[in-house]
């Protein structure tokens, strides 16, 4: 049996000055949740500010993936820290809508630059 050694992490952990980002990649599922739970539930002690999950390159793929935020959420609370879903797709948006996950979950856009002209 080979192990495929090319696959990336579904999560990757910055720290910043006014918290954490989390980039998630690829699908929040039962195969990949238990990565994820646990890079967060690292962090969520360790500081203060928020907790960012970027998730652009993330989706929703069952119900462990909605259940994942909304325990990581509590959990952030309970430490005085802010869970924030950063960029998340339309599907994703329409997920946590649909199953009225947007009154307690934050979520964020990108600001997007315009440049400058004279």
């Amino acid at each position: 049996m080979a192990l495929n050694t090319h696959r990336r992490e579904p999560v990757r952990v910055v720290d910043g000055p006014d918290g954490h980002d989390v980039i998630i990649e690829g699908r929040l599922d039962i195969h990949t949740v238990p990565d994820i739970r646990d890079a967060i539930h690292e962090i969520i002690p360790q500081g203060r500010g928020d907790i960012r999950l970027h998730l652009a390159d993330a989706e929703i793929g069952d119900a462990t993936g909605l259940g994942v935020l909304v325990h990581l959420h509590r959990r952030a609370t309970r430490a005085e820290r802010r869970l924030l879903l950063v960029d998340p797709s339309d599907r994703t948006t329409r997920l946590v809508r649909g199953c009225r996950l947007d009154r307690i979950l934050a979520t964020r856009h990108a600001a997007t630059v315009a440049p400058l002209t004279a």
